[in-house]
């Protein structure tokens, strides 16, 4: 294994299977989220997480604008950390950014990938009219969202945090998410939105040649029904699930209904042809 990469990304493996089963987590986010999915898929599956460079325990000295000024710096991390440990065929499991910065991977690398499981993910945040498409903010909303990053970064961290999780009768969950938020350092949570949230991937979705799972949440203002609608659409081997969850962090928020339909989707043997909408 390349130790400099499992460093880099602070890459920790565990479980008893013999399958990788990797985790991305989502925008501002660390591994850590995903403590409530993976403790129940670790006798099956030999399990991987990591953090973004920026985040969570990562190498911060591996940092640079140019590298993670846009996804592509992600995705080439995430290539790496398979590269690293020699996965082959994995099990993808990625929430929000962290599903279309997997996506994308296996684009260039389809071989490191058996299914992706994409959590709330949105290859646009923009709506597009000129393309029938909605994708739940406006340009103005967007760059308010940033402006607000630049002057007030803990009103910033709060705001979004708030966002993402909806469920205000658990105000847990907005906590941590903050907490999340609040620990990255101002400018590389500048650079990672702007990567985010105006990036537009449209265009990959019928490259895509690994079967997904999409898991869309009711009640998301971050990753609307009608996104997971249209990736649904657009990818050639996907199925469509929508949750009883509300918000965007089902993981946190549903964890035993986020475990229950990746089950049914990785004990499902048939795998779909091409197809038009839900199966």
């Amino acid at each position: 294994m390349n130790s400099s990469v499992l460093l880099r990304n602070n890459v920790k493996i565990f479980g008893e299977g013999t399958q990788y089963m990797i985790f991305a987590p989502g925008f501002g986010c660390d591994q850590h989220m995903f403590r409530l999915v993976t403790e129940q898929f670790q006798r099956s599956y030999r399990i991987v997480l990591f953090d973004y460079v920026g985040t969570g325990k990562s190498d911060l000295h591996a940092y640079t604008p140019e590298r993670y000024g846009s996804l592509s710096g992600y995705v080439q991390d995430v290539i790496e950390v398979c590269q690293a440990i020699g996965a082959q065929d994995a099990i993808f499991v990625g929430h929000s950014v962290g599903a279309m910065i997997g996506l994308m991977a296996s684009i260039q690398e389809p071989k490191h990938f058996n299914r992706l499981v994409l959590i709330g993910p949105s290859p646009y945040y923009l709506n597009d009219p000129s393309d029938d498409y909605y994708g739940g903010f406006d340009q103005e909303q967007l760059e308010g969202l940033v402006e607000l990053l630049e002057q007030n970064f803990m009103g910033w961290a709060g705001n979004l945090a708030l966002a993402v999780a909806q469920n205000p009768d658990r105000p847990e969950l907005a906590a941590e998410l903050e907490s999340n938020f609040c620990s990255i350092d101002p400018d590389i949570a500048l650079r990672f939105s702007m990567a985010t949230f105006f990036s537009d991937n449209r265009k990959d979705l019928p490259l895509v040649s690994v079967p997904s799972l999409i898991l869309q949440c009711r009640e998301d203002v971050i990753a609307p029904i009608a996104v997971g609608e249209y990736m649904n659409q657009k990818l050639k081997k996907s199925e469509y699930r929508l949750m009883q969850a509300t918000g965007h962090c089902p993981h946190l928020s549903h964890p035993d209904e986020t475990v229950r339909l990746i089950r049914e989707y990785l004990s499902d043997s048939a795998i779909g042809e091409d197809h038009d909408g839900e199966r």
